[in-house]
Parts: C-alpha cells; structure tokens; sequence
C-alpha cells in the first residue's frame, strides 16, 4: 500500500477528524498506486493519520475511510459502516424512510444511500467510493434484502473525479414509481426523474414543525416542489393551500399527491415562477395568513455567494410582505455555503427592508438522519426558520 506524508505546515482540520486531504496538503509519496487505490496517510514526522482513496485528479486528493492502522478496507469493511449507519438511523425512529448513508458523517465520504422502504437509492460522488460501488450493492443486498435499488449518479460533481454521469438500476429492474409514508400522508416519489435522489428526505421533521401556524390559516407555498409542505399543511388544519413551482412536472405530481391523500379540494397548485409571481402580488395587495418558501440553492459555488444572499433576501422579503400583520413566514436554505449566521442576517436585512418585525417561533437544521459533525462544517447545510411577521 502506497504512502502519502502530510507537510508539515497544514491546518489542524485533519487532525481535528475532517475527512479530506487536499493536494496542496500533500509532501512526499512512497509507492506506486492507481486512481482510486486505497493508501495510508502519516503526518510529516511519520505518525499514522489514517486510511483513504486517493485521486490525483480531484483538488481533494485523500478521503479517509479509517484512522484504525489495522483496519482493513474490504467488502466487509463497507457492510459494517452501513451497519452502523442503519442502527443509528433505527435508533432515532427513522426506519421506513432515511437517508440511510450521509457521506462523510457516516464516515464514509462522497456515499449518499438514501431508503425509501424497500427500495435504495445510491449516488458514489468520487472516483475511489465508485470503485467500491459492487461491495455496496452486495452489503445492501444482505442487510436489507430489497426490492430494488438504483442509482443516482446523474450529478456534474462527478465529473471533476474524471467520472461520467450515470443512472440505472443496480438490482434487477423493477417499477421506479413508489409511494412512501411520511407523517401520516403519502407521496410519489420518482427515483429516475426527480430532484436528488427523488425525493427532499432532508426536511420531513420540518414538516412537523409547522403544524402550529398553519391552522385555520391561509397558506402560500412557493418552491412547493411535489407539495410536501403544502399536503402537511392541509393535514394540519389550514383553510386553504396554493402551491407555486416552475416545473410542470413537479405541480402535476403535487396535484396527484393531493389527491392520494383526499386534499385535492383543499390544495391548488400551479406552475409559475415564483420571483415574478410574488412581485407582482405583492404589487396587487395579496395576502396570507402563512408563506412558506423552501427554495432551490442559488448557488454552488463559493463565487457566487453574494448573488445567493441577494436571492434570499429578495424572496424573504416578498413572502413578508404577503403576509397578514402577526401572520408566519416559515423559510429555508439548502445550500451549505450560506451558514447559519448569515442566513440569519439576510432574513433580520429583508425585515428591515421590509419594515417588519420578527418574533422567533423555531430554527431547526436537517432532520437527523442526515447528522451533523461538528469538525466537519459541509455536514450541516439546511437551515429552516418560523418566525412571526408583524
């Protein structure tokens, strides 16, 4: 097994447990290896690190798998982390429908298993975990005995580990169109052609959380996607839910969603876009007793930051000011480039702007099967806050 020497000036990042060693980390080498091998990695006065992947092509060079020097990476090796992963998961009351495997918090970067019942969904972001991609599939295979599993590797980041974008089945084939529970509702889910990997797992405990405003209220929900928020709010008591979203496909399956669960009386949805719907209602006067607006990351890029927040207050700052004097915006922002605080900041900024005042009824994070690790900040990325507007 080939070795790699950290140099001696690094920051403390990797000794602190992040995952990630980038190539400028990187000092001497000993030994041959192949993109995707598995190497050994020891600090610059020779002490073991850990055990990772390594691609010279990627800007990350090393993901470590292991910090145990005796530790083997084998089949067995994938079968126990997704072990512990799955009773973790159990543990918390998240058994039906998970994020069975969250990357680099499960110890196990660039893997994303997510399970919906009986079926998996699998995306393998870098070249040294798409090589292990068969172990996988026979560890899920074992644990779980599934009905099927497919996968989702139909995203760009691949391609900076010199990896093509792909999706297709991983078992035998089987009917991709599924039906889950969450909450006491049901949902299609699309594992071929919907966002991710078919579904926003990540906010099934925030559609919990608005139980409370939206009772006898009536809800906006821009962004709806399928109408998850939306459903949740007229299971919760609302007098009326108008669903907005730019796909066609995405406000179709809402209105099928709809009437799976015998709300299509209750909740409409339509096909705009939403930055240029809200202008103009706020131009006319609309009001609402709640908004809900969980929009898409305005970016992915450290470059493009301030562009997001301007998106974010922008938005923010309409849903305010369609709302009823006391009434509830519940928002959200899926991007890990805009952190916690400076979520906060763009929304206190659209209240100033919109000259409201904010009242705090909950800030939550990603639901639990998605955990977070303190040493490693990319793991926390949802940010979803309630506040009252007055």
């Amino acid at each position: 097994m080939a070795k790699i020497f950290l140099r001696k000036k690094i920051s403390n990042r990797i000794a602190l447990g992040h995952p990630w060693v980038f190539g400028n980390e990187i000092g001497d080498e000993e030994g041959a290896y192949e993109p995707g091998d598995i190497v050994s990695v020891f600090s610059s006065n020779g002490s073991f690190v850990g055990k990772g992947y390594i691609n010279p092509a990627s800007q990350i060079r090393v993901r470590l798998l292991s910090r145990k020097p005796d530790e083997h990476i084998d089949e067995a090796f994938f079968e126990r982390k997704i072990q512990k992963a799955w009773a973790y998961r159990q543990r918390l009351g998240y058994v039906e429908n998970c994020r069975l495997v969250f990357g680099e918090a499960d110890a196990l970067p660039a893997l994303i298993i997510d399970k919906f019942n009986d079926y998996f969904v699998l995306q393998t972001l870098a070249l040294g975990m798409d090589r292990w991609k068969p172990a996988i599939v026979n560890a899920l295979e074992r644990l779980f005995a599934p009905k099927g599993i497919y996968e989702r590797n139909d995203v760009p980041v691949r391609e900076l580990e010199g990896l093509p974008q792909i999706k297709g089945f991983l078992s035998a084939p089987f009917d991709t169109r599924i039906i889950i529970n969450e909450n006491g509702l049901r949902f299609h889910v699309d594992l071929v052609n919907g966002q991710k990997t078919g579904y926003f797992l990540d906010q099934q405990d925030n559609r919990r959380a608005i139980r409370q405003v939206v009772q006898d209220a009536d809800v906006l929900e821009a962004f709806c996607y399928t109408g998850t928020f939306s459903l949740h709010a007229a299971q919760y008591g609302a007098k009326s839910v108008l669903g907005l979203d730019i796909s066609e496909t995405a406000v179709e399956t809402a209105r099928h969603n709809a009437v799976l669960n015998g709300f299509d009386n209750l909740c409409r949805f339509g096909q705009v876009n939403a930055f240029d719907v809200l202008k103009t209602w706020v131009k006319e006067g609309r009001q609402y007793d709640t908004v809900i607006l969980d929009p898409p990351a305005f970016t992915k890029s450290r470059g493009n930051i301030q562009k997001a927040v301007t998106g974010y207050k922008e938005i923010n700052l309409r849903g305010m000011k369609l709302l009823k004097p006391g009434g509830f915006l519940v928002t959200a922002s899926c991007t890990s480039l805009v952190p916690p605080d400076l979520f906060l900041q763009t929304i206190a900024d659209a209240a100033k702007d919109a000259h409201k005042t904010l009242r705090q009824v909950c800030w939550q994070t990603q639901a639990a099967d998605h955990p977070i690790l303190w040493n490693v900040p990319g793991t926390q990325y949802l940010k979803f806050l309630i506040v009252e507007v007055s």
